[in-house]
């Protein structure tokens, strides 16, 4: 009797996997949207890790602003000064945050009086998480924490809560956490870094984690494609960031999500600002066709839709994998599956990934 009870308890096991091969939802080319497609061409989505979680939506946002920025004037450089805020969630159905990862880009990017850059554009942008005690809040801080001390206890504290649990909050009229533990980790304004959790729930979409997946957050931040201003045309200070949020079942891959954000400000001749500051630049992913590469692309296929192809690729792979993937001189791939979807260099995105392991 008890083998019968356990095979009948086995046929109704599997009976219940099958059911749940049929139509998934990965990123779409719009920018972190649903979209339906068949099982065949996602990773693993909404199938359980080894450790048999349920499955859970990965989503990211990448919110830039240029507010900081400054003139050059006889007193003192210009700077253009791009400030990114990274939100990586992994989030239920229910809208329970399952886990959080917040990170910020601070880059700064110097000009004079007569126009010419005085950032050297082989410069590149730690991240704050990445700065650590690099950052210098602490000598500030009224309670001895360093920036990213402060973020990873309230992403901490986003865990298990939802958006709107969040939202309503205890806040100070400083616009400081007035939950008392809370506030005993954090003393930055938690209004923005909300906003940011918000809009990493709102993107989100099943891509093949599950609950308990290590969750990573990283960035690549360069200026290399900045200019003087020169022969009658504006220079150009620009932070071009690239970011990834992927989870992690031991080494193996369960989803990722990457953008990019092109952050742009022009100064004439003279170190005077022509950007509108108040204008958010749009990432790649919410640019979609916008951006322009479709035009360009050997295979016809615009750049967030590359990086999604990217991502479902490596999705189930193992970082050994990832890390081996065959380039050619130009640092794009070789093998015939990824190339019929990414023609852009890949080793950027390999980067990523592995940071986001650790």
């Amino acid at each position: 009797m008890k083998r019968i009870t356990a095979l009948l308890l086995s046929a109704l096991l599997l009976l219940s996997a099958l059911a749940g091969c049929g139509a998934t939802v990965v990123v779409s080319p719009e920018g972190g949207k649903p979209a339906n497609t068949p099982a065949s061409q996602a990773p693993a989505e909404n199938q359980p890790s080894a450790g048999g979680d349920a499955a859970v939506k990965t989503g990211l946002a990448v919110i830039p602003g240029l507010g900081s920025s400054k003139d050059a004037a006889a007193e003192g450089d210009g700077v253009a000064q791009s400030e990114i805020l990274l939100v990586a969630v992994t989030v239920g159905d229910d809208g329970v945050i399952d886990n959080c990862v917040i990170d910020n880009i601070q880059a700064k990017i110097g000009f004079s009086t007569s126009g010419a850059l005085t950032t050297d554009p082989a410069t590149t942008f730690p991240s704050k998480n990445e700065l650590g005690d690099g950052y210098g809040m602490r000598k500030a801080s009224s309670i001895g924490k360093e920036w990213n001390e402060q973020l990873a206890a309230l992403a901490d504290y986003a865990k298990g809560k939802t958006v709107e649990e969040l939202k309503t909050m205890a806040v100070g009229e400083d616009g400081k956490a007035g939950d008392v533990d809370l506030a005993a980790s954090v003393t930055l304004y938690i209004g923005s870094f909300v906003d940011g959790i918000e809009a990493a729930v709102k993107n989100a979409a099943h891509m093949g984690a599950s609950k308990g997946d290590k969750l990573g957050l990283s960035s690549e931040t360069n200026m290399s494609k900045s200019k003087d201003a020169a022969d009658g045309k504006d220079g150009l200070a620009q932070a071009y960031a690239t970011i990834a949020a992927v989870t992690f079942n031991g080494d193996t891959v369960t989803s990722c999500c990457i953008d990019a954000v092109q952050a742009n400000v022009n100064f004439d001749a003279a170190g005077h600002i022509t950007t509108d500051l108040t204008a958010a630049p749009k990432t790649k992913n919410e640019l979609g066709d916008e951006y322009g590469m479709r035009k360009a692309s050997s295979i016809g296929k615009e750049w967030n839709e590359q990086a999604a192809g990217f991502c479902t690729y490596v999705t189930g792979k193992t970082l050994a994998e990832i890390k081996g993937l065959a380039v050619d001189e130009g640092g794009k791939a070789t093998d015939a599956d990824l190339a019929a979807t990414v023609t852009v260099g890949i080793g950027e995105f390999q980067t990523l990934i592995e940071k986001a392991a650790k």
